[in-house]
């Protein structure tokens, strides 16, 4: 389909999207498929469409063959709206990537066992040969010890665990647990390599659904193909997405081409959220991209965009994109606008948010290494859960002198009070104190309106031992020899890695940005980005971006409007992430710009047809 050919007509014109699907999830004929399903097109309600067939009609067969659906979603939030939408089915099994994986995967001790042998033993070798040929006494060899030491340690040890936990939403931080990475990890080999989980999988979900598939991590969407097609005649596979609105890095690349023989392609067209101008331009952004093109409803308002570019080195930001509210107000006739609690600023990049937010020490080193991002964007990385699900809430109830809450932290989480201490112990009073006492000494760091840093922070448990402290830090405190430091000309020739550095300057940033940090993450800050606002709409929606706050990280907003038929990797990943931001708004858009030329970027967005001549401003008038 061409923007030519698209026309406003009938709102019901993918109803037979969802009849098709219903055909695919037969679990005596399946038909794995790819929905492509672009902004406001009723993916979910699709999704709940599907589940509500599966049930009426396939429910009572499978529940007496002991079978149920597979859903798969990205957050908790999503999990928590499908099972509420089915009425808490028993049929349906909601659950996020990672409790999948490891509902899979538990139980498997001594195949775990097995697979943690040989990789710690591989990435001990790796850096046992790094520290053969590096120099002494550098902190970088510093850092190559501890790791292996921590691996060494945990190597050691496998032999006496029996069984392997891990907690989706915990901080895993027991001995006997595994973190995010290993559970997809080893789902993801186990799944390739051993036909007894591909049976175990499809005997118990014959058809298993995926939502956001375009970010699900590559390496389990691999598996879950080969299962796919070793059990064509068994298991419906069925991923619901668009690549347009990918968001980790992790996902698979180029996901619904090239699909398998046999794959079905369902295409939703409609767009039922934004109004007529929005999917006009939208679908300009994306036209480049893969060819998609959505309609709007026949009913839905014509809406209102605007384009406000100013010069990069503009003074005083904030009070330039106040101004643009108010003058959004008046153009739109709505005047809500005039309140910032009723916009929705969205930022195409987390640096930006940060930058304006006051947490960029802490998130830009840290976002830098590709492996962390997924984990910092949604709060699970160990480096930070370590502050944010231990030091942060022990710091706020002894602000609000809650003893209680104190008191329930410290047993819920410090090793100094477990159960099994506190049992074999013959001063169970004794350690008490020392509990009391460690918190005492933690809290003394912000006497006096001091603001620790986080280093100071993980020295100070270190030395007290009230939280276990994550593998990704320990090699952040004393180094384990007592050597007198490399000169400068050894430190050079053996330079500490990426991951390294970026944690020494995350370590030396404050403590005092990880509130607002958390509060963004979490999606409860007024600035978002695509990643928070994934599935959501709202009435006013401003669009901001910057490259100068963000430093041309992944995306380069001079770059794209400079060329919009621009096709490298970061002109894809900003279309991407303006076609997600602005594909929010079911009533008003503005864009606000800041750009190196102003009169460049106007003039190339108005003659490719993005824009209309008067919707793109360089002033406040």
């Amino acid at each position: 389909m061409t923007a030519a050919s698209v026309s406003l007509g009938d709102n019901s014109l993918d109803d037979h999207v969802d009849v098709e699907i219903a055909s695919y999830v037969d679990p005596s004929n399946p038909k794995s498929f790819f929905l492509f399903a672009g902004a406001g097109s009723g993916k979910t309600r699709s999704l709940i469409s599907a589940l509500a067939y599966i049930s009426d009609v396939h429910g009572e067969k499978m529940m007496q063959r002991g079978q149920r659906v597979g859903v798969i979603t990205y957050t908790n939030a999503a999990c928590d709206e499908i099972k509420s939408r089915r009425q808490f089915d028993p049929l349906i099994h909601v659950v996020t990537v990672h409790s999948f994986a490891w509902s899979l995967i538990g139980g498997f001790n001594r195949d775990i066992r097995e697979w943690l042998r040989t990789n710690l033993a591989y990435d001990i070798s790796e850096l046992q040969a790094a520290e053969a040929k590096g120099r002494k006494n550098t902190k970088a060899s510093d850092k190559r010890l501890v790791d292996i030491a921590s691996k060494t340690k945990r190597l050691t040890r496998l032999d006496d665990i029996k069984k392997f936990t891990y907690s989706p939403t915990g901080d895993n931080r027991s001995r006997d647990a595994l973190n995010h990475a290993e559970v997809i990890k080893i789902t993801a080999d186990f799944l390739t390599n051993k036909p007894t989980l591909q049976k175990i999988l499809v005997n118990a979900f014959p058809i298993l659904l995926i939502d956001e598939s375009q970010d699900t991590n590559k390496h389990l969407v691999d598996a879950l193909f080969a299962v796919q097609a070793s059990f064509r005649q068994s298991f419906c596979l069925g991923l619901l997405g668009d690549m347009m609105q990918r968001i980790y890095n992790d996902g698979k690349e180029k996901l619904g081409e090239d699909l398998p023989i046999g794959w079905m392609t369902p295409t939703k067209q409609m767009n039922h959220r934004c109004p007529k101008r929005v999917v006009e331009l939208i679908n300009k952004i994306r036209i480049n991209v893969d060819k998609q093109v959505q309609r709007p409803r026949s009913d839905s308002v014509e809406g209102i965009v605007r384009f406000y570019i100013f010069p990069s080195d503009t003074a005083n930001k904030n009070a330039v994109e106040q101004a643009v509210a108010i003058k959004m107000a008046d153009i739109s006739g709505d005047k809500l606008w005039e309140n910032a609690n009723n916009i929705k600023c969205l930022t195409l990049e987390h640096r930006m948010a940060a930058r304006r937010m006051g947490f960029s020490d802490l998130f830009v080193p840290l976002h830098g290494i590709e492996s962390y991002r997924t984990g910092l964007l949604d709060g699970s990385l160990p480096i930070i859960a370590f502050y944010s699900s231990n030091v942060l809430p022990l710091v706020q109830a002894f602000a609000n002198k809650d003893k209680f809450l104190i008191a329930r932290i410290v047993r819920e989480k410090s090793p100094l009070l477990t159960s099994l201490k506190l049992e074999q112990s013959t001063s169970p009073s004794g350690l008490l104190k020392q509990a009391q006492s460690a918190v005492e000494s933690l809290m003394a760091l912000w006497e006096g309106g001091a603001l620790p840093t986080f280093k100071a922070i993980l020295d100070n448990i270190s030395q007290s031992g009230l939280f276990a402290i994550p593998d990704s830090l320990l090699s952040s405190l004393q180094p384990l020899q007592d050597a007198p430091p490399a000169n400068a000309e050894d430190e050079d020739a053996d330079p500490q890695s990426e991951v390294a550095i970026a944690i020494s300057e995350f370590l030396a940033g404050s403590f005092s940005q990880l509130e607002r940090y958390v509060e963004y993450v979490s999606g409860a800050a007024r600035f978002d980005t695509h990643q928070g606002i994934k599935g959501r709409e709202f009435p006013r929606v401003m669009v901001i971006m910057d490259d100068s706050e963000a430093r041309g990280f992944l995306f380069n907003f001079d770059k794209l409007f400079g060329d919009v038929h621009a096709d490298d990797k970061t002109a894809q990943a900003t279309k991407r992430l303006l076609y997600v931001t602005c594909s929010r708004a079911e009533e008003s858009l503005v864009l606000v710009g800041y750009s190196g030329n102003p009169e460049m970027v106007k003039a190339n967005v108005v003659r490719e047809g993005w824009f209309r001549p008067e919707e793109v401003q360089l002033e406040i008038s």
